[in-house]
């Protein structure tokens, strides 16, 4: 049996994230970031799910996804629903969960083609 390296046809690769760090293509993040299949904002300022404002979205929303990841750390917490709403408003579906599941959905999401962006939440204190 041969085993062939399967290499997406898009730009950047969400290897695994948890509620510390991810790993994108070979790069270590350790700070709240954003990703899409063909953008990288790094350095997202947001460090807490509950405090995320409306506002918070716009490097996402200028992405024009159809839908929105929110990894939300090591454990799961929702936007504000007057963030939640920002989205919906746009017709945007907006998915809260763990890092290591949003990873897993950006991933299959992704590699389907679909206009997919992620947004991780790490803690300034890394918990």
């Amino acid at each position: 049996m041969q085993l062939h390296e399967d290499k997406p046809d898009y730009d950047y690769v969400l290897r695994g994230a948890d509620g510390e760090s991810a790993l994108v293509n070979e790069r270590t993040l350790r700070r709240s970031f954003i990703v899409a299949p063909g953008a990288l904002v790094e350095d997202w300022p947001v460090t807490d799910a509950g405090a995320l404002r409306p506002e918070d979205l716009s490097p996402l929303l200028a992405l024009e996804p159809e839908v929105v990841l929110l990894g939300t750390g090591a454990a799961q917490a929702f936007a504000p629903p007057a963030t939640q709403a920002a989205c919906l408003r746009r017709g945007i579906g907006l998915e809260a969960m763990t890092n290591a599941a949003a990873a897993r959905t950006y991933s299959v999401l992704a590699g389907e083609g679909r206009r997919v962006v992620a947004a991780f939440i790490i803690p300034a204190d890394g918990s």
